[in-house]
């Protein structure tokens, strides 16, 4: 029995803008964020994330006046909150990367709503995560080196290691961004160039829209960039991660060496960016109510799901580096792991009859947050509910620090050589600097959200039933059925 046409057995499909919302009232509700006076609360934000950017500025110009002395790192911690902080900024920017390409690429059309601020959260992430290695050198004047440049003394940065990898991948990775995001925005600027009553608005973006006219050769151009930009941008999803795994994955240090590294990054960044991308979207939805139909609860649901599916591979991949542990026999990836790690002062320490691990209260919080709280979002209730929500990706964010921590940290402070063994602590330099990202981050999204269109129009507008030329107006007759190009 034929039941295609059967309108009682049909799949009814959520829409992904709610409420039937037109044309010319995304246009009017997204623009107006841009166009109207500066809410209060924006002010107040600022004020507070300002000072806390301007801070950890200054904890950087101290450090680098004063020298690496002033942080907490020894021998053998070389590396600590700083390269903690580099992989965990880096792992935020990537749910925008796999946002606008890999999802773009399956023509997945949920994207849409969040694809924009998905990107510039990448961009300020990357940005923040470039601080560390910068001034971890201690001679921040001297970072040049890194770049291979020729000098006449013939000195050449070392190829073969993953340091340089890095370099290369993350600059990449940041150009790749930048423009994915500003060619996003052109159709956008032409649209807000268009409605612009001061000239000094108009100037600028008249400038920044390079002569946009919505003609047919503008989309055509447009389009295959994106497409281009996409397939550009689909490698670096899974190479930048894999490359800072490298850093640690092509050492002898017990903890680092192994080769589950790569897809084990790559998974975590996903998870934790996702989580970062629904700590900032879910706070701009309820501070502007139109975006309620634009970031649906469907929109949310999704991104739980994601959150839940590769929180689950990064459990999984903690469970095979202690079977790895077992299986390969080495007594150095068994102590990193079981005395290091693993055995607290209450349960598996008493069992096993072995000291506590220094860093077991670190490692219990990261599978606290990573692997354990996640599993709530089986739960459609509990996915339809943002303050559970919210709760959990605020776990979720401090569980993904505290794995880089753990990985870095607890693996450098117990090495081969017990005379060289030293417990870490932070100085209040480290604190202020990491703590001066975030204000930067959130200083740098809210301007973001307050002079550019958090939300793409163009590609918003392409979902919508409108966008379909055999659209039928409700209560429409004749030619007027099918011709919705007043809006």
């Amino acid at each position: 029995m034929d039941t295609s046409l059967d309108p009682q057995l049909a799949v009814t499909k959520t829409p992904l803008v709610a409420n039937s919302r037109s044309l010319d009232w995304v246009t009017e509700k997204v623009s107006t964020i841009v166009e109207s006076r500066t809410p209060f609360w924006w002010w107040v934000a600022f004020l507070i994330t300002s000072p806390i950017a301007l801070f950890g500025l200054c904890c950087i110009a101290y450090q680098i006046s004063t020298g690496v002395g002033v942080w907490g790192e020894n021998h053998p911690v070389g590396w600590a909150w700083d390269i903690t902080n580099f992989v965990f900024w880096i792992g935020i920017g990537h749910a925008g990367t796999l946002i606008s390409a890999i999802l773009f690429l399956t023509r997945q059309k949920w994207r849409t709503s969040i694809n924009r601020a998905s990107e510039a959260m990448t961009l300020f992430a990357v940005i923040c995560a470039g601080i560390f290695p910068g001034i971890h050198v201690g001679r921040v004047w001297m970072a040049w080196f890194l770049a291979p440049v020729p000098w006449y003394e013939g000195v050449w940065p070392n190829f073969r290691s993953p340091l340089l990898w890095d370099v290369f991948a993350v600059s990449t990775y940041f150009t790749v961004s930048v423009l994915f995001w500003y060619t996003g925005l052109v159709p956008d600027l032409a649209t807000l160039r268009d409605r612009a009553t001061s000239r000094v608005k108009k100037f600028f973006f008249t400038v920044f829209a390079l002569g946009w006219r919505g003609s047919n050769r503008n989309w055509r151009h447009y389009e295959m960039a994106y497409l281009i930009l996409a397939g550009i941008s689909t490698p670096l999803v899974l190479s930048v991660h894999s490359v800072v795994s490298f850093d640690f994955a092509t050492s002898v240090i017990p903890g680092w060496h192994t080769t589950i590294f790569p897809p084990y990054f790559v998974a975590g960044a996903i998870f934790g960016g996702f989580a970062m991308v629904l700590t900032i979207l879910i706070p701009a939805r309820l501070l502007y109510p139109q975006l309620k139909d634009l970031i649906t609860p469907q929109h949310i649901d999704r991104m739980c799901k994601i959150i839940l599916l590769t929180g689950s591979i990064v459990g999984y991949a903690y469970a095979m580096e202690f079977f790895i542990a077992w299986y390969g026999g080495n007594p150095y990836e068994q102590w990193a792991f079981l005395r290091n790690r693993l055995a607290d002062p209450y349960l598996i320490g008493p069992a096993l009859h072995i000291t506590p691990a220094p860093y077991w209260w670190a490692y219990w919080c990261m599978i606290t947050c990573n692997v354990i709280s996640p599993q709530f979002f089986w739960s459609k209730k509990n996915r339809y509910n943002l303050w559970v929500v919210f709760i959990i990706v605020m776990f979720v964010n401090a569980g993904m620090w505290f794995e880089r921590f753990v990985i870095i940290v607890t693996s450098l402070a117990n090495d081969f050589m017990p005379s060289m063994w030293h417990i870490y602590h932070p100085t209040w330099v480290e604190v202020g600097t990491f703590v001066g990202t975030f204000g930067i981050f959130l200083s740098l999204f809210l301007l973001f959200m307050r002079y550019l269109p958090m939300i793409a129009m163009s590609e918003i507008k392409i979902v919508l039933p409108e966008s379909d030329p055999h659209y039928v107006a409700p209560g429409a007759h004749g030619d007027e059925a099918h011709n919705p190009a007043h809006h």
